[in-house]
């Protein structure tokens, strides 16, 4: 078949939102910028399969929540039950909005965008496989990797079975089953109990930890457990999976302890692989680790010349918001300016309530013996909680007992990750502003959840006698 040859300053392998925000970056600072997306829609992973669309899935179910648990609507009518395809359709409707908003960003900047499968020929040119057969050969003076991840997916699962289904694929789920086995508690299999559950799906979370996300402080993560039990999901604990038996009368997953156990579908969450099988790299002399990932310096850049990686490709934290702000570096860096290595972002995870925190934990604290007290706001006690009936939660704020410094802040509860972000403005003061006591020297708007910062404060205060 014939091909096309083009240049470029920067040329992006992905869509999402570290090649986006490499791209935008890039062409701000006056480079000619090309990207390439291996599907036909812009957006990545995370606009199609990944935060966008779980993430409105789960606004759909609060809000049916919210119409069932309110008395307000049974003036209307009695609680209603909505199937799982009912629920996704009205979350499907924001992709294309997100795909709208890429194509016009793209097309405003003169952002050149290419269609297809791309793999290296050396540092400096792409060959971009079409749908049709045909090539194209792509040139650039720097090139970076923002091919994004996918679902793990281990050798002795039938994943081609109508009855298994893994994060990406759940979104296509054409039915409401009974009973769910999701295997893997991180981030998205906690997400995705707390979703299904909503909905009277039975759900067998299984974690092979011995305590749900324990890179959370643990006041937090006993609250998810506690609501996730609470709301009918069966966590178990320190389990790992032998083999799985799938037919047309369900699926049946058998752990190493010993027990079994039957469900209608399996949902596999048990971690993600970066998207590098296809990009030739051997051709430029870097190879992936065994999650498809690849290795970056401080100022992403591989250990090929002019070669740049960013995003879920190169592993934690694997944030979308992370991800944009790791490719807005890298694109900085290469245009000569000033480069921040993101390690720093606050965790966003959306269960039913949310979780955010950032900074350190109590358990963190107290390894380094680092002398801290503790504020707290319970979100029964705020009037902006009482009025929205989101009273489920509360803020947690860690503080050096010396200098008041803020170390950490845990949040739990509707708004959480919104909430987070106020006290990530002052933690990331120098010297005396950044402080506990800015919550009680300042007045904050009433009714507000962001109030809970001054309940906190005044508590934490008082506990350590610092008034």
């Amino acid at each position: 078949m014939g091909k096309a040859e083009y240049s470029y300053d920067l040329l992006v392998l992905g869509t999402g939102p570290s090649g986006n925000g490499a791209a935008m970056a890039a062409v701000k600072s006056g480079l000619n910028v090309g990207m390439v997306e291996r599907h036909d829609m812009l957006g990545g992973n995370c606009a199609h399969k990944g935060t966008v669309p779980s993430k409105s899935l789960r606004h759909a179910v609060k809000q049916l929540i919210r119409y069932n648990s309110q008395k307000l609507f049974r003036s209307i009518s009695e609680p209603r039950w909505l199937s799982y395809p009912d629920i996704l359709e009205a979350a499907s409707q924001v992709i294309p909005k997100q795909v709208d908003m890429y194509t016009r960003v793209y097309s405003r900047n003169r952002v050149t965008v290419h269609t297809g499968e791309a793999s290296f020929v050396d540092n400096n040119t792409v060959r971009v496989e079409l749908d049709d057969g045909a090539f194209e050969y792509i040139k650039a003076k720097n090139i970076i990797v923002a091919t994004g991840s996918r679902p793990y997916r281990p050798d002795d699962v039938d994943f081609n079975h109508p009855r298994v289904y893994d994060s990406d694929t759940i979104l296509q789920m054409n039915h409401t089953p009974r009973t769910m086995i999701i295997y893997g508690a991180g981030v998205i299999g906690s997400e995705y109990a707390s979703i299904f559950s909503s909905l009277d799906i039975k759900v067998d979370l299984i974690n092979g930890r011995d305590r749900l996300l324990s890179f959370l402080d643990d006041e937090i993560s006993d609250a998810l457990s506690y609501h996730l039990r609470n709301n009918g999901v069966t966590v178990r604990h320190c389990e790992e999976y032998e083999y799985v038996n799938v037919n047309d009368d369900g699926v049946q997953m058998h752990f190493k302890s010993g027990k079994h156990i039957r469900a209608d579908v399996l949902l596999w969450c048990n971690g993600r692989t970066g998207n590098t099988e296809a990009l030739n790299l051997e051709s430029i002399g870097l190879e992936a680790d065994h999650r498809g990932q690849l290795s970056v310096s401080e100022r992403y850049q591989t250990s090929a010349e002019n070669v740049y990686a960013v995003g879920d490709v190169i592993g934690w934290p694997s944030l979308a918001s992370a991800s944009s702000d790791q490719g807005r570096a890298c694109a900085r860096g290469i245009c000569g300016q000033t480069v921040r290595f993101v390690s720093d972002a606050p965790t966003g995870i959306y269960t039913l309530p949310e979780i955010s925190s950032i900074g350190k934990t109590e358990r963190e604290l107290t390894d380094a013996k680092v002398p801290y007290e503790v504020g707290r706001a319970f979100f029964k006690n705020t009037a902006r909680a009482q009025i929205s009936g989101e009273d489920v939660g509360m803020l947690k704020l860690l503080f050096h007992v010396d200098t008041l410094e803020i170390l950490g802040i845990h949040c739990f509860g509707a708004e959480a990750s919104e909430i987070i972000h106020i006290g990530q403005a002052i933690m990331s003061q120098e010297g005396e502003a950044n402080s506990i006591k800015f919550f009680v020297k300042n007045t904050f708007n009433y009714p507000t959840m962001a109030e809970a910062y001054r309940i906190a404060a005044l508590e934490g205060l008082n506990r350590a006698n610092r008034f």
